[in-house]
């Protein structure tokens, strides 16, 4: 008994400083929805109105069970994502060569991101039908336009993962036994940079037609901004 009690004592920390980072990244969360919703950037349409932005005309075509489907791929897409960043952050701290290399926080952040994204093609090759397909595609651009957008967020993801994974490394490297608080401090400091990014960015998009040059000039902005914060925490990892 004692023996056990030991145990949950020592695991206690660990997990505290996991909530605790839930707890900051669900806050932020919450702040930029209510930034969007004041902005007037949530749309509450009805989806037979006109002129509704460009989302929620796309998943109107989804049933309950699509969608259901949908969070399940969606799901699979963030744990990749995280568990890559999170894995740079371990073999660095196991002390495995070129671990928490800015170089190598970047081309595994992009390696996560683009087999994330394949994980996501594969479960939604299978959640839509022939029909459904055929009435998402005649609501959305050319394949070019697509392919070229496809490129755009897998830049953009990359580059948030590799920065996320440099940031742990130098919490790691830097903080010593405050390496968990420090985890929590960037979360919340990098965070707020990322919210901010990704609340402008989704405004661009989620229009009834987006202007192309004010969406690709903010995934510009957000893949310049994520590299300078991998930059800037490879300076501090030792």
């Amino acid at each position: 008994m004692t023996e056990m009690k030991d145990s949950m004592r020592t695991m206690a920390r660990p997990y505290a400083i996991l909530f605790a980072i839930a707890l900051v990244v669900a806050l932020l969360a919450r702040i930029g929805l209510a930034a969007m919703d004041a902005a007037g950037w949530l749309a509450y349409d009805y989806i037979s109105a006109s002129g509704v932005p460009m989302l929620d005309v796309i998943c109107s075509i989804l049933t309950g069970s699509a969608f259901v489907a949908f969070l399940f791929a969606a799901a699979l897409t963030l744990m990749v994502s995280a568990a890559g960043a999170v894995l740079q952050a371990a073999l660095f701290a196991k002390g495995v060569q070129g671990a928490g290399k800015p170089a190598a926080a970047f081309l595994w952040g992009w390696a996560a991101a683009a087999v994330s994204l394949v994980c996501l093609l594969v479960v939604a090759s299978g959640i839509l039908s022939g029909v459904q397909v055929g009435s998402m595609s005649s609501k959305l651009p050319g394949a070019g336009a697509l392919v070229l957008a496809a490129v755009c967020f897998t830049a953009f993801l990359g580059t948030l993962l590799g920065a996320a994974s440099q940031v742990m490394c130098a919490c790691i490297s830097r903080a010593g036994g405050r390496a968990s608080w420090n985890l929590v401090g960037a979360a919340a400091a990098c965070g707020a940079v990322v919210m901010v990014l990704t609340v402008l960015t989704f405004a661009a998009i989620n229009t009834a037609s987006p202007n192309v040059a004010v969406v690709g000039g903010l995934l510009a902005v957000d893949c310049v901004v994520n590299v300078a914060l991998l930059l800037a925490a490879g300076r501090f990892t030792k």
